[in-house]
C-alpha cells in the first residue's frame, strides 16, 4: 500500500498530481524509470513515468491524465487514500552524462517525467534547452519545473496563444538549424516523437525517445510491449523505455497503441454505468 500524501489539478479538467509515499521505492529509482500501478484488487496494472523522485522525503511524484477507466478512477482519490500496489522501479534509467547540449522536447503532459531527467543533466554539467508543446496556453504544464532545471525554455502552442506559434517540431527546426546540439531528448505522443526523431535525422543529432506502448506486467514476462528497434524485437519495460528514436519503427508501434481502443472505450463506458452516481449532469 502507497499513501497518497498530495494531490492537485494542475491544469483543467483531468491532469492531475499526485506525491505518493514510497520510500523503498524513491531510494532506488532513477530519470527516466516508470511504475506500474494498480489501484484495488480488481483494478488493471497500468503505468505512470516517474515525474519526481524525492528519496530524501521519501516520496515519488506521478502525472495522471485522466483519459480512460483506471486514469479517471485514480482522478477521484484523495490525499490519504491508499493505492495497493505501486512497483518499480521499473525500466532502464536515462544515461546521464556531460555532453554539451542537451534539447529536451515535451509534448503535452510528457514533459513531466523531463522534469528529473532535465535536473540530472543540468547537474552533470550541460546547457539544457526544453521545448514545451501544447495545443494552447492553458494545456501548457510543468513551465514553472522546467525553469527551474533549464537555460532555456521555449513554449510552443498550435494556436499561437503562447509562444511560438506552430509544433515543438518547428521550434526544434529553428534551434537545430542555428545552434549545434550534441543531444535531443523526447518524451510525448508517439506522433510527436516520431516528427522529432525526423526533424533531427536531418541534423545527425544523437535522438533519444521515451516509447509508451502497451504494456501489463512491466517485467518483460508477457511481450505486450514489443517494439521493433533497429530491425529487432525490444521489450519496453526491460529494454527500455528510452531508444535510439531513429532506429524505432514508428509505424508498428503507432499500429499497436491503437489495438484495443475499441475496448478501453467500452471499458470505460461499462465502469460508468457502474458508478454514474460520481457523474454530475450540468443543465
Amino acid at each position: 500500500m502507497a499513501k497518497i500524501i498530495e494531490k492537485r489539478l494542475i491544469r483543467l479538467p483531468d491532469v492531475f498530481y499526485f506525491k505518493v509515499q514510497a520510500p523503498r521505492l524513491s531510494a532506488r529509482a532513477r530519470p527516466g524509470q516508470f511504475v506500474v500501478i494498480r489501484l484495488h484488487e480488481k483494478g488493471e496494472r497500468i503505468p505512470l513515468s516517474l515525474a519526481d523522485i524525492n528519496p530524501e522525503e521519501g516520496t515519488i511524484s506521478l502525472i495522471v491524465m485522466a483519459v480512460g477507466k483506471t486514469t479517471y478512477e485514480m482522478s477521484l482519490l484523495k490525499e490519504g487514500d491508499e493505492i495497493l500496489d505501486l512497483c518499480g522501479p521499473l525500466g532502464k534509467p536515462t544515461e546521464i552524462e556531460k555532453v554539451g547540449r542537451v534539447v529536451l522536447v515535451g509534448g503535452g503532459f510528457g514533459v513531466a517525467p523531463l522534469y528529473p531527467i532535465g535536473r540530472e543533466f543540468k547537474a552533470a554539467g550541460n546547457e539544457v534547452i526544453t521545448i514545451l508543446g501544447a495545443r494552447s496556453a492553458d494545456l501548457v504544464i510543468y513551465e514553472r519545473e522546467m525553469n527551474l532545471v533549464s537555460d532555456r525554455v521555449i513554449i510552443t502552442t498550435n494556436d499561437g496563444s503562447r509562444g511560438v506559434k506552430g509544433l515543438v517540431t518547428d521550434a526544434l527546426q529553428g534551434l537545430l538549424s542555428s545552434e549545434a546540439a550534441e543531444l535531443v531528448m523526447a518524451v510525448g505522443p508517439g506522433v510527436m516523437m516520431k516528427a522529432v526523431a525526423e526533424t533531427t535525422r536531418a541534423y545527425g543529432v544523437k535522438t533519444v525517445v521515451s516509447l509508451n506502448p502497451l504494456m501489463i506486467d512491466g517485467t518483460g514476462m508477457c511481450g505486450g510491449c514489443r517494439v521493433l528497434v533497429g530491425g529487432k524485437t525490444k521489450f519496453a519495460c526491460i529494454d527500455g523505455p528510452e531508444f535510439d528514436g531513429h532506429q524505432v519503427n514508428w509505424d508498428s508501434l503507432l499500429c499497436r497503441q491503437r489495438m484495443y481502443v475499441h475496448e478501453e472505450r467500452l471499458a470505460f463506458e461499462e465502469w460508468k454505468k457502474r458508478h454514474a452516481h460520481m457523474f454530475v449532469q450540468e443543465d
